[in-house]
């Protein structure tokens, strides 16, 4: 218990120990992912000799079933301890992904059995980050909910700087399926930090019935598009999110294959600038604090759609690639600053008892864009050019600031539709992502 203190006081601060313990977890769980950064297309590429239709299918079709998995899990956890399920969704990934190195080392890996360790991976994830919400939310007062927020932003973008360079040296050390392992231990861990939290957490009451109904598996859905803040800020972030994500595979053909940049420019052109998100997330507070929360969630909004517009003018050399590094930076740190705010409103907006469906939902929203526009720019890319395709992302990434709500409603307020958000207590916590 002495110990849990001592971690709680180094890393939890004023937040408390089991947030300390909370926050080892998710930091564990961070690096591993970014450690196996890119593991899986390359043991398809350099094991199974896969060829790009396949690598292509292996990220989007993992990531869309996997999304679709997850949708009937969100209304099956809401009336559920959230704390067990976030230890089982970190057990389920580390069997997962422990297969593929065992399989590996009997020499019967399959590009079957990676397809399906991905999609049992993405749906364990929505549900995890989904239930992380939901138990952050009963963990900390409303007032500490963006610190937590920030510190969990700023966490996640040092592990990005530190993750894949580490997990390159890994693979080029002990093999390919080397950080699979890693990552797949980093669940194991993450699973006993969150388990070393303890504490008690009430059974959550279902009010109508205990069964759930078939009802139920949309009303994430109509929850968010009933509330007048939330609506614009899921179109917003489904939208910037898929279009950022949609030009990433034409950003590594241009640089690449046209350009002639070399595999370390390229990793140096998109780690480097993720200290841009690691200052953001640690200005995050006090920006609110001085400009109020409307204010920096609109500006930083707004801000992170003027930069992608620049990669279409990318050219050869130094040049070009101080000029990506520059995009990235300011991007990075626009969303560094946007992310715990929008994230902690996120969470306070939404009323207790809807928090896992919701969360749920726009998990399964944000991803299945993703994957449907990465789909449709490798079309686009194919047919225009990836200059082209790039160029024209970034044009449509500037219209996204007119779906950022106008103003943002106080937390509680009434809902405009009777099927909307109810009014929470004053006294009850607010959310947060993990």
């Amino acid at each position: 218990m002495r110990s849990g203190h001592r971690l709680g006081h180094l890393l939890g601060h004023r937040l408390g120990w089991r947030f300390g313990w909370l926050w080892a977890a998710y930091g564990t769980s961070a690096l591993g992912t970014w450690l196996a950064f890119g593991a899986f297309p390359l043991i398809a590429v350099q094991v199974l000799h896969a060829g790009p239709t396949e690598v292509a299918a292996l990220s989007a079709v993992g990531t869309a079933v996997g999304a679709a998995v997850a949708v009937p899990l969100g209304p099956w956890v809401e009336f559920r301890r959230k704390r067990p399920v976030l230890i089982t969704m970190d057990l389920l990934r580390c069997a997962a992904l422990l297969t593929i190195p065992t399989a590996y080392a009997l020499g019967v890996l399959t590009f079957l059995q990676l397809l399906l360790v991905s999609v049992a991976v993405a749906s364990a994830d929505i549900t995890f980050r989904a239930a992380s919400g939901a138990y952050l939310k009963t963990l900390l007062p409303a007032e500490d909910l963006l610190v937590a927020n920030a510190r969990f932003e700023s966490t996640s973008w040092t592990t990005t700087i530190i993750g894949p360079p580490l997990g390159g040296a890994a693979i080029g050390l002990l093999g390919p399926v080397a950080t699979v392992l890693a990552d797949a231990v980093s669940y194991l861990l993450s699973a006993l930090g969150i388990r070393a939290t303890r504490g008690h957490e009430p059974r959550p009451e279902r009010r109508e019935t205990t069964r759930m109904r078939a009802g139920d598996l949309l009303d994430g859905w109509r929850y968010i598009l009933a509330d007048r803040a939330l609506r614009p800020l899921f179109f917003n972030t489904a939208l910037f999110n898929g279009l950022v994500m949609a030009t990433s595979p034409l950003m590594a053909v241009l640089m690449l294959g046209q350009l002639g940049f070399s595999p370390w420019q390229y990793g140096l052109a998109f780690a480097a600038p993720s200290i841009g998100g690691l200052l953001g997330s640690r200005l995050a507070r006090p920006l609110v604090t001085r400009y109020g929360r409307h204010q920096v969630l609109v500006a930083s909004g707004a801000l992170r759609a003027l930069w992608s517009i620049g990669l279409a003018f990318l050219g050869p050399g130094t040049g070009g690639l101080l000029l990506v590094i520059g995009v990235e930076l300011g991007l990075i740190f626009c969303c560094g600053v946007f992310n715990p705010v929008y994230t902690t409103y996120r969470l306070e907006r939404t009323a207790t008892d809807r928090v896992t469906r919701t969360l749920t939902a726009w998990a399964v929203t944000t991803k299945g864009s993703a994957a449907l526009l990465t789909a449709l720019w490798g079309v686009l890319g194919s047919l225009l050019g990836p200059r082209t395709a790039i160029g024209l992302a970034g044009v449509l990434l500037l219209a996204t600031p007119l779906l950022l709500p106008r103003r943002v409603a106080a937390t509680g307020s009434e809902p405009e539709s009777k099927t909307g958000p109810e009014p929470e207590p004053e006294s009850q916590s607010s959310p947060s992502r993990t």
